[in-house]
């Protein structure tokens, strides 16, 4: 299937590594050509050279903290003043510490750091993109959040609670733009290999008093498939809602998860 993407212009944020750098590879080997941007120069440059050599596509990295509307603004013009537009945001960062009330019941500051980190920074970066979309008459807004998003968990509160507001903004936002041809949705990745999986398995580890592996086995027991996805499968989900194949897809939460949420919506 022909997605339509060559020499569409994509910005993925938190792309050095994990579902962020699975995704720009995959926007890259379908011709789209690629503003990257994370916190980390070298790894930033070494995802750019590596997707440049797997794809052939030309990559941006650009430095950026997501939670700075500064650098956000910044890395949204560095696209347009490279490629000439911009068609494609993949908005994405890092996950708040995990843990449950408990451990977050002394002040507000890490409810405020999870709300700057998942919600504030799609804001944000949606702000800084749609309106170069709306130049052209087409657009793609792809938020990646998580499974916790829809199915709160009790040792993920705060991405819980920050990523729950990102599917409110995003369905809001779809309706609104839907008649401009730019679609919004959002996609809720569930337990998938990336280095995130290993910080929350050590982190369940150490509270638990058990291994990582026995971890990893009891979260593969929860999972319908009974496996944990590779971040090339997360990936292919988001280059078709990216792709002219979506065009009629909008105002959708898409669980990518091996059917690991219960509920109907």
């Amino acid at each position: 299937m022909d997605l339509g993407l060559k020499n569409r212009v994509a910005l993925v944020a938190a792309a050095s590594t994990g579902l962020g750098r699975a995704t720009a590879e995959r926007l890259a080997l379908e011709g789209a050509k690629l503003t990257i941007c994370a916190r980390s120069q070298q790894t930033l440059e070494t995802a750019a050279a590596e997707i440049r050599a797997t794809s052939g596509s030309e990559v941006l990295p650009v430095l950026c903290d997501v939670t700075n509307e500064s650098d956000v603004r910044r890395v949204v013009d560095a696209t347009v003043e490279r490629f000439g537009r911009l068609d494609v945001l993949v908005t994405n960062a890092g996950g708040p510490p995990s843990g449950g009330f408990a451990e977050f019941s002394d002040g507000l500051e890490p409810y405020r750091h999870a709300l700057e980190l998942n919600l504030l920074s799609t804001v944000s970066l949606t702000q800084a993109a749609v309106p170069e979309m709306r130049k052209n008459g087409w657009g793609r807004v792809i938020a990646v959040t998580s499974l916790a998003a829809k199915q709160p968990s009790t040792s993920l509160l705060l991405s819980s609670v920050a990523r729950a507001g990102v599917l409110a903004f995003t369905k809001v936002l779809a309706t609104e733009l839907a008649r401009e041809n730019i679609t919004v949705n959002s996609v809720c990745p569930g337990f998938t290999m990336t280095e995130r999986l290993l910080e929350l398995a050590e982190a369940e580890s150490s509270r638990g008093g058990v291994t990582p592996e026995e971890i990893y086995d009891r979260w593969r027991s929860d999972i319908p498939a009974r496996r944990i996805a590779d971040p090339d499968e997360f990936a292919d989900v988001v280059a078709f809602l990216a792709s002219e194949r979506a065009s009629y897809v909008t105002g959708v939460a898409l669980a990518i998860d091996g059917g690991i949420i219960k509920s109907l919506y």
